[in-house]
C-alpha cells in the first residue's frame, strides 16, 4: 500500500473539517456489508489521508468523522513489545534517522519499545502533528475501545517475527478483545502471510480472519478452510473474481467476503462497489462514503 503525498493530504484536510463531529458510527453485526447495501468503509491506518497514519490521532479522527472500522498494522520490537507501524523500517514515518543516525536502516525489530516511544511519528505529516507517538498495540486497542470502534488488524511481515500470532492473541485476550462480543462483531485479523492467518485460526478458531492478496480462483477453496475474507488490491479485481470468492463459504460457514484496498477517490470507490465488494479500505473514508452511499 502506497504512501500519499503530504501536500495532497494537507490540502484535503480543510475540506474535511466540517465532517469532524459525532461519535463513531456503529457497524453491522458482522464485519461486512449486507446484501444490496453500500460496502463497509474501513479507515486505513485510521483516517490517514488527514492525520499521520497508525497514530492515535488518526484513530480519533476516523471516529469523529463517523467511521467505526479502522485498519492498522502490528510489528514487534527487539524486546518483544507489539507496536503499531506499517513499514519494516521507522525511517518514513518517524524521526528515527535524526534521533538515531547510526542505526540504519532503522528496522522496527532492531529498536526497543522504549527507544521507539521517544520518536516523533507525526511531524513528517505536518507541523500540527509533531509529537505524535508510535503507539503500542495495547495503547491502540485501548483507544479503539474507548472510541467504540472496531478493528481490522494486519500482521505485518510475520516471517520476520516468529510466533507473533501467539503474542498478538495473548495481548488481545489480556485487553478484553477475545470475548464473544469482539470476536463476532468487532475484530478481524488479516495478513499477506497465509501461514500466519492459518496460525491465528488454529490458535483461536473463533477469530474472524482475512487473507490479503488475490489468490487464483482454483486455490480459493483451500484458503476458505481457515479464513473468512479475501482482501485484494482494488486494482486487481473483476466482478467475476469477486463473485467467485463470494460463492464460497469461509471458516465460519458464511460466504467469503471481499474487502479491497486502498481506494482513495470516488471513481475507484464506485468501480469497487459495482464489482460487488463487501468493504473498501481507504485513507479518505469520507470520499469513499460519499461515493457509495
Amino acid at each position: 500500500m502506497h504512501a500519499h503525498p503530504l501536500a495532497a493530504a494537507v490540502a484535503a484536510l480543510g475540506a474535511t473539517v466540517a465532517l469532524l463531529s459525532g461519535p463513531a458510527a456503529r457497524a453491522s453485526e458482522r464485519p461486512a456489508a449486507a446484501v444490496n447495501s453500500a460496502p463497509l468503509v474501513i479507515a486505513h491506518r485510521g483516517a490517514s489521508g488527514y492525520a499521520p497514519e497508525n497514530t492515535l490521532a488518526a484513530v480519533d479522527l476516523a471516529g469523529r468523522m463517523g467511521f467505526a472500522w479502522v485498519e492498522t498494522d502490528v510489528q514487534r520490537t527487539r524486546d518483544g513489545e507489539l507496536v503499531v507501524v506499517h513499514d519494516e523500517t521507522l525511517a518514513r514515518t518517524t524521526d528515527a534517522e535524526q534521533r538515531f543516525p547510526g542505526r540504519a536502516p532503522w528496522r522496527v525489530r532492531d529498536f526497543t519499545a522504549a527507544e521507539i516511544a521517544t520518536l516523533d511519528a507525526g511531524g513528517w505529516f505536518g507541523p500540527r502533528w509533531a509529537g505524535a507517538r508510535v503507539p503500542t498495540l495495547r495503547e491502540y486497542l485501548s483507544r479503539v475501545e474507548r472510541n467504540g470502534q472496531r478493528l481490522l488488524l494486519e500482521i505485518k511481515r510475520p516471517e520476520l517475527y516468529p510466533g507473533i500470532e501467539r503474542d498478538i492473541l495473548l495481548t488481545l485476550g489480556e485487553e478484553g478483545w477475545l470475548d464473544r462480543s469482539h470476536t463476532r462483531r468487532g475484530l478481524v485479523v488479516q495478513s499477506f502471510g497465509a501461514d500466519s492467518v492459518r496460525a491465528v485460526h488454529r490458535q483461536r478458531p473463533d477469530v474472524v480472519t482475512g487473507l490479503l492478496g488475490n489468490p487464483a480462483v482454483a486455490e480459493l477453496p483451500s484458503y476458505a478452510a481457515f479464513t473468512d475474507q479475501i482482501n485484494p488490491s482494488h486494482t486487481r479485481i473483476t466482478a467475476d473474481y469477486v463473485a467467485a470468492v463470494q460463492r464460497l463459504r469461509g471458516a465460519h460457514g458464511e460466504p467469503l467476503r471481499v474487502h479491497v484496498w486502498t481506494v482513495n477517490d470516488a471513481a475507484g470507490a464506485e468501480r469497487a462497489e459495482a464489482f460487488g465488494v463487501d468493504g473498501i479500505i481507504t485513507d479518505r473514508p469520507d470520499v469513499v462514503r460519499d461515493a457509495v452511499r
